[in-house]
């Protein structure tokens, strides 16, 4: 930051920096070694064995501050909460000197023992104390009050939701509960990984740039590769080196990993976003749902302590078993048309009825589509397996075995989001030719979202698959149910933000 768009604020705390310096002050030592939490102290202190904390290291932000003469209150705050800090002259003498120079973001370390104070907060009465790092930018501190009837009124919050995605440091530090999310957002994901590791399935890693993209109907971000010479893409899925991994013999592979699609951005969408893709050879779809019915639940109960979310008054309930319903019979219920098997203008002139906006030049199986995102989605708030697609729509997934035209696969919906993504795997090397060639061919007539055609992966499928279920889980999405969130932005760090 230029010196010339510093404030008046910045401009003293660079002044302090100077002074902290010139008195042999390092602002910014190493290291410092912690004894104690603030919520360790806070859930240990005993009034009737106050000497159990007799002598406890502590460190955090200050994020309030009230000098009194030769004596001074303070609040820091660490990862796990918020402690009062006294700090008597007489007790730091040095440290008081330059006590003066020290501001609301600072962040100090104090040795000392644990007392109650007449007002009754759990305290820490500091025997020494360092400044451990000189705050040169003020952050923004909202201010409580309590009114007559007892509600907390807070005014000057970080609250602006845009300026917070893009200073999700400066979010952390004064808003904090938000760090809850965060902690569930961890949880949520080893707790996936230990349900995993407990069957004997193995994680494992497989390339983020690919010379070829697939396994997903969607347009990739393109890089250069200055060594080799040659166009790189960012995957956009995990399935096609999975399946490999299948083929070469493994029985269980996993991974939970990053992925990218450069497309557009909404409450659900990030283009940078994060799947689990798990492969189990010798399953179907139908066993998978089993699997997924059980992983979610396990997930909510270890996450929440319970396996029921309370999202916008609604009580959704995660425990097994989910309502399974076929794709084309919840659009009969929800247009009151049979829509299986219509030709392209067919559908055009459904969609029109049921007030459906498509493009003129929609594939058939956009139309379906957006009529059952439009019409079905929104009205599947508790866990529903759809099942049962068209085959146009699911180049990857293995023909139906009592319904021709249909596929083996389910979408779960929960909260009207789609939640996962599943396929009894197609493994006859005849049929995936033959559907990613038709790929190739709507590319070719300008489908930019159309899947490209892997010489390598079907020479993988020609050397031999066995039967496998697959399953693709949007983390983030999981997250979100699980925390109540709204938007995908809330869970995560540091969502795609466009530039100022």
């Amino acid at each position: 930051m230029s010196e010339f768009t510093r404030n008046d604020q910045e401009l003293r705390r660079f002044e302090e920096l100077e002074q902290l310096r010139a008195a042999g002050i390092n602002p910014y030592p190493p290291v410092f070694e912690k004894t104690h939490s603030s919520s360790s102290i806070l859930s240990t202190f005993s009034d009737d064995q106050p000497e159990i904390l007799n002598d406890v290291t502590v460190a955090g932000r200050i994020m309030a501050i009230r000098k009194m003469g030769k004596a001074t209150f303070c609040h820091i705050q660490d990862a796990e909460g918020k402690i009062q800090i006294y700090l008597k002259k007489d007790d730091l003498p040095i440290f008081y000197e330059y006590l003066h120079l020290l501001d609301i973001g600072d962040i100090i370390g104090i040795t000392g023992y644990v007392f109650r104070t007449r007002t009754g907060e759990v305290s820490v009465h500091a025997r020494s104390a360092m400044l451990l790092c000189k705050s040169l930018t003020p952050i923004p501190i909202a201010k409580e009050e309590t009114d007559e009837h007892g509600n907390k009124i807070i005014h000057d919050a970080f609250a602006d939701k845009e300026l917070r995605y893009r200073r999700r440091y400066v979010d952390l530090i004064v808003n904090p509960q938000i760090r809850d999310t965060f902690r569930k957002r961890s949880k949520i994901i080893s707790t996936m990984r230990r349900f995993f590791d407990d069957q004997g399935w193995m994680e494992v890693e497989t390339p983020i740039l690919q010379p070829l993209y697939g396994g997903a109907s969607a347009r990739p971000f393109v890089t250069h590769h200055n060594a080799l010479d040659i166009e790189l893409y960012l995957r956009i899925a995990l399935e096609l080196y999975l399946k490999r991994l299948i083929v070469g013999g493994f029985e269980g592979v996993y991974e939970i990993s990053k992925n990218f699609r450069n497309e557009g951005m909404d409450k659900t969408h990030n283009p940078e976003f994060s799947m689990l893709e798990i492969y189990i050879a010798y399953k179907d779809y139908i066993w998978m749902m089993e699997m997924t019915e059980q992983l979610i639940s396990t997930i909510s109960q270890e996450t929440n302590g319970s396996q029921t979310v309370e999202i916008n008054g609604k009580t959704i309930q995660l425990a097994p078993p989910y309502r399974r319903a076929s794709m084309f019979d919840l659009l009969s219920d929800a247009t009151g048309m049979n829509l299986r098997n219509l030709t392209r203008d067919e559908l055009h002139s459904a969609a029109r009825k049921l007030n459906v906006e498509v493009e003129s030049t929609a594939s058939q199986m956009k139309i379906l589509d957006e009529i059952f995102s439009e019409c079905v989605q929104p009205s599947l708030i508790q866990p529903t397996f759809v099942m049962d697609f068209p085959v146009e729509m699911s180049p990857l997934a293995k023909a139906h075995r009592t319904e021709p035209g249909l596929v083996e696969r389910f979408e779960l919906y929960v909260n009207g989001s789609e939640l996962t993504n599943c396929f009894t795997e197609l493994n006859d090397p005849i049929d995936q030719r033959k559907r990613l060639e038709e790929q190739a061919a709507s590319r070719a007539d300008g489908d930019d979202e159309a899947m490209t055609l892997d010489e390598d992966f079907l020479y993988a499928i020609e050397v031999g698959m066995p039967p496998t279920a697959g399953l693709g889980i949007g983390i983030d999405r999981l997250v979100m149910l699980l925390t109540g969130e709204e938007s995908i932005r809330d869970v995560l760090f540091f969502p795609q933000m466009k530039p100022l």
